[in-house]
């Protein structure tokens, strides 16, 4: 697990590792930030990232950019009449 701040809230979020094998390593564990939408139920969903305070476009969102301690802003695009 990685704690990243979501939203200004600590959030512990489970890691897919890149090996067969379970690890203890952290540095063995990889998370993109379309595996944590579909963590928090958002994925398909209009959303804008922001990793430390730098936009993350969405062509980046299968990356395996999250890292321990990362700061996240996600927003949810909401239509309305």
């Amino acid at each position: 697990m990685i704690q990243l701040i979501v939203n200004g809230q600590p959030q512990f979020i489970p890691v897919v590792h890149r090996t067969e094998s379970i690890t203890r390593n952290p540095d063995d564990a990889t998370l993109n930030i379309a595996q944590l939408l579909e963590h928090m139920g958002l994925q398909g969903k209009r959303i804008a990232v922001e990793r430390n305070g730098e936009i993350v476009p969405r062509s980046k969102f299968d990356q395996p950019i999250l890292t321990d301690g990362d700061r996240l802003e996600i927003v949810v695009a909401v239509g309305g009449g």
